[in-house]
C-alpha cells in the first residue's frame, strides 16, 4: 500500500464540477470586463448593418488574441472570455484524463486521449 490517497469518484466529480464552474465564472467574468470596456470606448457609434463583416483578422488567432491584450483592445478582451468558455470543457476532458492515468484505468484512458485528440484536432484545424 502506497502512502498517497486517491479520490473517490465523488470526490472527482465534485473537482471537475468546480473546474467547470470556475472555467465559466472566469469566462464570464473577462467577457464582462471586455463588454463594459467596449461600451465605454465604442458606445455611441451608430452600428451599420448593410454590410456583414466577419471577425477582423486580429482576432481569429491566439497568437492576434495576445497582441490585442498587450495593446488593451477591448474586443480581444472579449475574445478572450469567448476562448476561455471553449476552453473549459477541453480542461475538463484533459483533468479527466490525467484522473484515469492515475487510477490506472486503461479503458477510458485510451477512450478520453481519442476524444481529447477529436476535439484539440476540431479546435485548431476546423475552420468552416
Amino acid at each position: 500500500m502506497s502512502d498517497q490517497r486517491r479520490l473517490s469518484d465523488h470526490e472527482m466529480d465534485q473537482l471537475i464540477g468546480r473546474l467547470l464552474q470556475l472555467g465559466v465564472l472566469l469566462a464570464a467574468l473577462v467577457t464582462l470586463v471586455g463588454g463594459v470596456m467596449l461600451l465605454a470606448h465604442h458606445g455611441s457609434a451608430t452600428p451599420s448593418f448593410t454590410t456583414f463583416r466577419g471577425e477582423p483578422d486580429h482576432l481569429t488567432s491566439l497568437g492576434g488574441i495576445v497582441r490585442g491584450l498587450r495593446e488593451l483592445r477591448s474586443d480581444a478582451v472579449v475574445q478572450l472570455g469567448i476562448v476561455l468558455l471553449i476552453a473549459t470543457p477541453i480542461a475538463r476532458v484533459a483533468f479527466t484524463l490525467v484522473a484515469f492515468m492515475v487510477q490506472r484505468d486503461r479503458t477510458y484512458v485510451l477512450i478520453t486521449l481519442v476524444v481529447l485528440v477529436l476535439l484539440l484536432y476540431g479546435l485548431i484545424y476546423g475552420r468552416a
